[in-house]
């Protein structure tokens, strides 16, 4: 594939009929990553990355950033104040029957 990787010959036969070409791919590169996108769909935008370095790349960095990301900004919740809310939630249960 040449550098203008955004247009694609729908007439080539190594895309076939269910191709994807940059802007779709980017388009939906959230919910790919998400895994919201049906089957048939989640394996049309895999080939595309597969063949597609701009688009790879950023699909590797989005990923990355969400793994950055979950790393950097979880929450440490002491055992005591778990324990203190799990006994509440109890109370309240037991309260309500």
């Amino acid at each position: 594939m040449s550098e203008g990787h955004d247009r694609m010959d729908s007439h080539d036969p190594l895309f076939g009929a269910a191709q994807v070409d940059c802007g779709s791919a980017i388009h939906q590169l959230y919910h790919y990553l998400d895994g919201e996108l049906t089957d048939e769909r989640r394996t049309q935008i895999a080939d595309h990355l597969d063949y597609c370095g701009p688009c790879a790349g950023a699909a590797g960095f989005e990923t990355e950033l969400r793994r950055v990301i979950a790393d950097r900004c979880k929450d440490h919740v002491p055992d005591s104040l778990r324990q203190k809310i799990a006994d509440l939630i109890e109370a309240e249960r037991v309260g309500d029957a």
